[in-house]
């Protein structure tokens, strides 16, 4: 069917697929009811063999920190099953910090798993699908990318870096049969978030920013992936804001999700 991915005879590399229920785990079992090998990837060990074994699929551990360990990740793929035709990473960390108290650990991590770790598995990916001639490249962005979270400058500063080299590799390496887009989601039900979504006041007021009135899915997320993966998809160097028109206005400020929680009784006065 037109637009639909077909996933037999597809390798499909997945990374940040580690924690139970993420929205890397829900974007393998997705692309797995496709009849595509999923390899999924992360830093721990005994979730990623669980789920490889549920979807008939493989795994590789990896850390994104450490260019060694994503190398390591993408040889081993490449030679157990030949090639990398699609490639996902939804790795991510929701720190929220205030801007003056980032530490400069904090930032250094961010940096590297959001920036420096995505930059390295963007090389070796234009390595090993430029000497097929194809393949297709899937960052996990975010709204805040392109839209203001309070506390939130470190998570959106890298967000927004790696967008742009996205496209770099859309333009630059588009002749060698490459694909590279972004899927950009706001504030998503995901294990992630699980402890902010414990408030239904702070739920209430991020949906009143959604114009399709709820917040997203990491099935929503999923849909998008495999639009993008699909052959039929004619896009590259794009960013989907898979987010219930949430761009078109904004995110809630800090006080506005005080004020809420406060009236919930949710946190004390």
């Amino acid at each position: 069917m037109l637009g639909c991915f077909s996933g037999a005879g597809k390798i499909v590399s997945i990374v940040g697929a580690g924690s139970p229920d993420n929205m890397g785990q829900v974007m393998a079992r997705k692309f797995a009811e496709t009849g595509a090998t999923v390899v999924v990837s992360g830093r721990r060990t005994e979730v990623l063999m669980a789920l490889a074994n549920d979807i008939a699929g493989d795994w590789v551990e990896c850390d994104f920190c450490d260019r060694s360990s994503i190398n390591t990740m993408i040889t081993t793929i490449v030679e157990r099953h030949g090639g990398i035709d699609v490639a996902i990473n939804a790795t991510g960390w929701g720190l929220l910090t205030p801007f003056c108290d980032t530490t400069e650990e904090e930032l250094d991590r961010m940096v590297d798993l959001q920036f420096k770790g995505p930059y390295i598995w963007l090389q070796r990916l234009v390595e090993v699908m430029s000497a097929r001639q194809a393949g297709n490249i899937i960052q996990i962005s975010s709204a805040t990318a392109n839209i203001m979270l309070d506390n939130h400058a470190a998570y959106m500063g890298t967000k927004a870096g790696i967008d742009h080299v996205i496209r770099t590799v859309a333009n630059e390496f588009g002749a060698c049969g490459i694909r590279a887009n972004t899927i950009s989601p706001g504030l998503t039900d995901t294990p992630m978030t699980a402890e902010a979504m414990q408030s239904q006041a702070l739920v209430d007021a991020f949906e009143q920013c959604y114009p399709l009135g709820r917040i997203g899915t990491s099935n929503d997320i999923a849909a998008a992936a495999l639009f993008l993966a699909s052959d039929d998809c004619f896009m590259t160097g794009e960013n989907l804001q898979v987010n219930g028109g949430l761009c078109l206005r904004r995110n809630p400020r800090a006080e506005e999700l005080h004020a809420a929680m406060v009236a919930a009784g949710d946190i004390p006065l």
